[in-house]
């Protein structure tokens, strides 16, 4: 079995392969958890950007661009927060690592505090919520720790 397969209870959410959530009966598919709401239309002209996609493992503080990309200018005044950072990518979602908001190093860069245990690549998910919009801007990012 290849990484990802299988389910199982992760943080409170029933992680289901899609080729047994198509084989379940409607009452019980029905008491299952929908997916994510999708991210509204004008909010897909935000992005977040690592300003440094490669970093030591261990303390780490990861800086990240908020840019509205109708105009190539970064987001100064949005509230950014962390969700989570994990290492999905490298096939394990259980390994996370812990978050802590840092003050902003200058205009449009939002700064967290990491712990990245060990090498590999971990992924940061990240919400903001932009003045002016509705909705949350989400976003994934992968970035490399590295010895």
């Amino acid at each position: 079995m290849g990484a990802g397969a299988g389910y199982g209870l992760a943080r409170g959410a029933w992680v289901i392969p899609g080729a047994v959530a198509t084989r379940l009966p409607e009452p019980i598919a029905a008491w299952l958890p929908k997916s994510a709401p999708r991210m509204p239309p004008e909010l897909k002209d935000y992005a977040f950007e690592l300003l440094d996609p490669e970093t030591k493992s261990g303390e780490a503080t990861l800086k990240v661009r908020l840019l509205d990309k109708r105009v190539d200018k970064p987001v100064a005044d949005a509230l950014v927060y962390a969700h989570r950072l994990d290492m999905a990518p490298d096939g394990m979602p259980t390994m996370t690592g812990k978050l802590k908001p840092e003050a902003s190093p200058g205009p449009g860069i939002y700064a967290f505090r990491a712990n990245l245990a060990m090498e590999g690549r971990w992924r940061l998910s990240l919400a903001a919520k932009v003045p002016g919009e509705t909705g949350t801007v989400q976003d994934q990012l992968v970035l490399k720790a590295v010895e």
